[in-house]
């Protein structure tokens, strides 16, 4: 009901009968295979990222116990309730490259006592470090999510990062009293840490060869006490950079348990001009998505570079930095990296999700950038208000993925192409969800034409369809529900289940 109250239903009955789509349906066949499931899809492919960088942390997360803001303990209360909702299974703090100059010690003790520091990276800003590890830690409890702490690996000493981890994990000792006395009386749980940080660039311009070594003598020094288990994540490559991986596996594959990868899609693959946000053209719909794409050959290569040191796959790879990377929006604080959010972000969403279920022997993790206010964020404030984007909606249609067990599913049926750039018209990924149910994604990549899937399925199929009226639809804080999903099913045709999808949409149904 909530549903009609906003009126999806008619948005989308629009879309279907628009003289866009008065012409014949591209027909489009599917074939899943449920006797050939793959390894689980980790609910840690669902991650996010916060890192201390323009309005993430401060205003995204944290207001403080002083603000006017509703909230709890500092936290706000709208952006703790809607990211509960998505049942964030992990986040990585406090970077990024602001990891890399991070020391651990400025973010504890009373607020008022810490150091003010320059986030050098990140506009130059002071950073007077309110939001620190008691504040993180506390917020991964609060959240339900398992931490991940990013260590500095750049331009602090192994003794540091060792002393970290104790403060945080240690039941006695010198360390475990002094963060007692700053109020935290048992220790938090680590579940993952990275030794290091884009080894490659900001966390210390270093050749592969040396980022090994480095890693090799830093992750000794980081251990969880006896009887925990802690994951001990090594900084990879910058995208395409294979040797990268290569030299990292075969110098100190095995003193590691994951290795990252970090991979941004720029409409234009030029960081000096990447392209807008919204106001964009066709032909940046198209190159934006087949770049998104790009991320299964990357994958593919980095895994192969992993096989041939580690055939038995005991290294995960860890997409820890992914998502849209556009020319910051008009008028926002230099080097804050917020940008607006629309119809496109939640189709570059939906298709590397369903390229992460199709790599589930080796990616067990990866962390969308960013969580709040920067980048490719789930939501955005202003000040007091919030508002869910695109890409939020997407992470919500695809919970029931988390942890369920992928199927093969051939489709066949035309290509998007457009400026140079070919994606398959339809994208799909299937799961046997934890539930017991099926479930079903579907992503229409054409932003014209609508698309008619048949199925080799049968029963009934209910779920979401996310779409719009133009392909950089998006909300405003001034219009907060312009575009959130609306209810779906599909019909059945001689017995199969079949599916209309109207141009750029995304559907995700449970199949019963």
């Amino acid at each position: 009901m909530k549903l009609l109250k906003h009126g999806l239903l008619p948005i989308v009955a629009t879309l279907m009968a628009s003289p866009a789509l008065a012409q014949a349906p591209a027909s489009v066949t599917v074939t899943v295979d449920t006797g050939k499931p793959g390894a689980k899809i980790e609910p840690a492919v669902y991650g996010q990222f916060a890192e201390h960088l323009g309005r993430g942390i401060y205003e995204g997360l944290w207001v403080g116990t002083d603000s006017k803001i509703p909230n709890t303990n500092g936290y706000r209360n709208d952006v703790l309730a809607a990211l509960r909702h998505l049942k964030v299974p992990v986040v990585r703090w406090p970077g990024g490259c602001f990891a890399d100059e991070y020391d651990w010690r400025d973010g504890i003790g009373p607020s008022a006592k810490r150091p003010v520091r320059i986030n050098r990276h990140w506009g130059g800003v002071t950073e007077d470090n309110a939001f620190g590890t008691h504040e993180f830690m506390n917020y991964s409890e609060m959240l339900g999510t398992d931490a991940y702490v990013a260590g500095n690996m750049g331009s602090m000493s192994p003794r540091d990062m060792s002393q970290w981890m104790e403060y945080m994990t240690a039941e006695k000792g010198s360390l475990a009293e002094e963060r007692k006395k700053n109020g935290r009386e048992k220790p938090w749980a680590v579940k993952y840490f990275g030794v290091g940080n884009e080894t490659w660039g900001c966390g210390g311009s270093m050749r592969p060869e040396y980022s090994a070594d480095l890693h090799r003598r830093y992750q000794e020094f980081v251990n969880p006490p006896a009887g925990k288990k802690l994951i001990k994540v090594a900084s990879g490559s910058n995208g395409s950079d294979y040797n990268f991986t290569d030299v990292m596996m075969r110098e100190a594959g095995s003193k590691m348990n994951a290795l990252s990868v970090h991979y941004y899609t720029l409409p234009t693959g030029k960081w000096d001009k990447k392209g807008a946000a919204t106001g964009f053209s066709e032909d940046e719909w198209a190159s934006t998505l087949g770049r998104a794409t790009f991320m299964d050959e990357l994958i593919t290569k980095h895994e192969a570079m992993m096989d041939k040191h580690d055939p038995e796959k005991k290294v995960a790879l860890y997409v820890d930095e992914w998502g849209t990377w556009y020319d910051q929006e008009s008028g926002s604080t230099p080097g804050f990296l917020y940008q607006q959010n629309s119809l496109r972000d939640a189709e570059v969403a939906a298709l590397t999700l369903n390229i992460f279920h199709r790599h589930t022997d080796r990616v067990k993790m990866a962390n969308i950038a960013q969580m709040i206010n920067v980048l490719q964020a789930m939501i955005l404030t202003d000040k007091g208000r919030m508002l869910l984007t695109p890409t939020y909606h997407v992470f919500d249609m695809y919970v029931p993925f988390q942890g369920a067990t992928p199927y093969a599913a051939d489709v066949k049926g035309p290509t998007y192409e457009k400026a140079g750039f070919k994606v398959p018209m339809v994208d799909v990924s299937a799961a046997r969800g934890a539930d017991g149910k099926l479930y079903l994604s579907l992503t229409n990549t054409d932003p014209n034409k609508a698309a008619r899937v048949t199925t080799n399925l049968s029963g009934n199929a209910r779920g979401r369809i996310l779409t719009g009226p133009a392909i950089d639809t998006h909300n405003t804080f001034e219009q907060p529900n312009t575009i959130q999903p609306a209810v779906y099913s599909a019909h059945s045709s001689g017995g199969k289940l079949t599916f209309d999808l109207p141009a750029k949409s995304i559907v995700v149904v449970a199949v019963e």
